[in-house]
């Protein structure tokens, strides 16, 4: 079961006999979510994506899949078409590829009242498990181009960056050097303009994949990379025909300063996210990391701008030289003009590749690796988790202007169904920030959309961005939240909305201060109270969460009302959800006060009180005999003229159930008890069935 907490604003979607669902395209225009599956493609509502649902089923081919399961595929799990994407070709139609049982097919597909598959379907011989569209601008359907990362042949040993469709020709990287690709994950691509002058447009690619530079003799090292081409690339006129001469490629940095002088470095890339400014040709990227050591786990995000990507491409380039024949910096003569860059009149004479003299296209095959990396900004990761039982596997970023600016925040999947809800708050200085956990969110266990679709390989869910009704029902825990989101708007913690009045939208992002925000508000929440019964000798748990994850919990206890409050001895456990009182004594029965105390300040979050039920005592002709209350308390239950839990408790206690809060389901446990024993009681032949006793309990 999902808490509440978690449920809140949760919607899901899956269809029977379908799984993986990992192509998403967000279509705000129609309203709709467009979502790739197992041998399906499905138009979902953006309001609720679990409602008005429209879809078809696309499968490969019986002779696809039967030569696919004869390649020694296994025919149920891999020997399907798996829709891997999904991309707005024009005001009509998508163009949709699957993997077609390991026969890549590509379809357009009208987005009208139905979707159709049309006719211009065009499959194509190869793998694409990893294809990745990175479209060009749609300036006319001419221009549209697909780039995509993929193993051409069967057993997934022929790996290439391949362009497709549009006016240019079809090119790919170098075929079976490991200089280029070595065995190679692609992660995303993006199409990011140099400058205005669409000539210097360039397409990157993110991957991991094994080392070249790696160490001699620690074996197979992964290392995250970024690749560059320039969109206008045409290939060689006598050398690199039909082959990339501007392909460059540099390692992406993750890592965390250690105290020793060493890094401990992030290298495994699982996703990265693209979050774009007002300036198109500077964006921002989020990616995120994990870390494929078997001493060390955790998982990170680091955060890269486009100056210090373009700087690793127009440093040194990689070189093997030398006794040991170890990866160095070149220090030769490079040609003119410098490989990597697009042929422009921005930064030259050349109209095309083509013309590009043999010495450039030479130096290009040669030396496609970049000698500096690229780091991320500040030199580590902008958030962090080491402990967790979980890796960062998805990054989505929303951009939120609330009162005092905008913040970046973050959702974060993980491979265990959660999503993690970051804020990226400055401290002294934008420069200097903090990132703040604020939900972990549990998502696949059952007009302007502000939403986050996640896709996973059991379902699809849709959750809000905005979940402000969580933070509590007073200012101070809206205040304390930090959530960018959310405001206190007098009455409530609500979305906040920047063209409302500022006394209707109480927000402090950076410094979450409640005593100056919130001061002299008439609706604090009141404090609530709750009334527990300990039994004497056992165990007993108090439970008090906090709602924000940055609180820190006090707890104080007191004999009664009027005397004075004191700090909990060591008898008492503290766990994350509360404490545990290991043997309850009559001296634990009072007034437990749970306390969150954030930025300074304090509140009182429930109050508890603990009344401690003993042994009974019994009478003078039994001096004896010490039964406890349960044994009277079992007998009771068997008492034949006493039919209901209430009518028991009135007569061991003088309270009905409801006054001593017994749930409900121990009640029923103690039902199903009392019927097994009056079976087996009638079962026996009544000479053997005896006196009714506690002990046969």
């Amino acid at each position: 079961m999902i808490p509440e907490r978690m449920r809140h604003g949760l919607r899901t979607y899956g269809l029977e006999r379908s799984c993986c669902y990992e192509a998403l395209l967000l279509d705000e225009e129609r309203g709709r979510l467009f979502v790739g599956g197992k041998n399906h493609l499905a138009s979902l509502s953006l309001d609720n994506i679990s409602k008005q649902d429209k879809k078809i089923y696309w499968p490969a081919p019986v002779e696809w899949r039967e030569e696919c399961n004869w390649a020694g595929k296994d025919i149920n799990a891999e020997c399907m078409n798996f829709i891997k994407i999904l991309h707005l070709y024009n005001r009509t139609h998508l163009y949709a590829c699957g993997t077609g049982a390991f026969h890549p097919t590509c379809a357009f597909v009208e987005v009208g009242q139905r979707m159709e598959v049309g006719p211009g379907s065009t499959p194509a011989k190869g793998q694409m498990r990893d294809a990745l569209p990175a479209p060009t601008p749609r300036a006319s359907p001419a221009w549209e181009e697909l780039y995509s990362g993929v193993a051409t042949d069967l057993m997934g040993r022929d790996f290439t960056i391949f362009r497709s469709l549009g006016l240019r020709p079809s090119i790919r990287t170098e075929q079976h050097d490991s200089r280029w690709l070595n065995e190679p994950k692609f992660v995303d691509v993006f199409w990011i303009p140099e400058s205005e002058n669409p000539d210097d447009d360039k397409i990157y690619f993110f991957f991991r994949e094994t080392a070249v530079e790696g160490q001699q003799g620690l074996g197979k090292a992964s290392f995250a990379r970024i690749g560059q081409i320039c969109r206008n690339d045409l290939g060689g006129q006598r050398s690199l025909v039909n082959k990339w001469t501007t392909f460059l490629k540099a390692r992406l940095v993750c890592s965390v300063p250690g105290s020793d002088g060493g890094d401990t470095f992030f290298d495994e890339l699982r996703d990265v996210f693209l979050l774009r400014t007002r300036d198109t040709q500077n964006p921002l990227l989020y990616a995120v990391f994990s870390t494929s050591s078997s001493v060390f786990r955790g998982s990170a995000v680091c955060l890269y701008n486009m100056h210090d990507i373009r700087r690793a491409f127009l440093g040194p380039f990689a070189h093997k030289e030398g006794p040991n024949y170890q990866w160095v910096s070149y220090q030769g003569r490079v040609p003119y003009p410098r490989p990597g860059m697009c042929p422009s009149k921005t930064f030259g004479t050349f109209s095309s590749t083509k013309d590009f003299p043999d010495d450039v296209i030479q130096f290009a095959r040669n030396h496609p690796l970049m000698a500096n990396p690229v780091l991320p900004h500040n030199q580590r990761p902008v958030f962090l988790q080491t402990s967790g039982d979980y890796t960062f596997t998805r990054i989505a970023v929303d951009r939120v202007m609330a009162a005092d600016g905008h913040y970046d925040v973050l959702f974060i999947g993980t491979d265990v169904g959660t999503v993690l809800k970051v804020v990226s708050v400055p401290k002294e200085n934008w420069q200097n920030k903090e990132e703040l956990l604020l939900e972990e969110l549990q998502v696949f266990k059952v007009g302007q959309w502000q939403q986050l679709y996640v896709g996973s390989p059991t379902s699809l869910s849709q959750l809000p961005l905005h979940r402000c009704g969580i933070y509590g029902k007073g200012c101070a825990e809206c205040c304390l939240a930090r959530d960018p989101y959310c405001a206190w708007n007098g009455t409530s913690c609500t979305r906040y909305m920047p063209n409302t009045k500022r006394r209707f939208r109480r927000q402090d992002v950076r410094n979450g201060d409640p005593n100056t925000l919130c001061s002299g508000d008439p609706h604090q929440s009141s404090v609530p109270e709750k009334k527990l019964y300990g039994v004497e000798g056992s165990s007993a748990f108090l439970e008090c969460v906090p709602k924000s994850l940055q609180a820190r919990v006090l707890w104080t206890y007191q004999k009664a009302s009027d005397t004075p409050r004191k700090e909990l001895d060591e008898r008492v456990l503290l766990t994350e959800r509360g404490i545990l009182l290991r043997s309850v004594t009559r001296k634990d029965a009072g007034l437990y006060h749970c306390q969150a105390t954030e930025h300074g300040f304090t509140q009182t979050l429930l109050r508890l009180s603990l009344e401690v039920i003993g042994a009974r005592e019994e009478a003078p002709a039994e001096p004896a005999s010490s039964k406890l209350w349960y044994q009277d308390f079992l007998q009771l239950v068997d008492h034949p003229n006493l039919s209901t839990m209430d009518q028991v408790c009135q007569q061991l206690w003088g309270r009905t159930s409801h006054h001593i809060q017994v749930k409900p389901h121990k009640w029923k446990h103690v039902e199903e008890m009392r019927k097994a024993r009056k079976r087996r009681t009638h079962e026996l032949p009544r000479a053997e069935r005896g006196p009714r006793s506690a002990a046969a309990w």
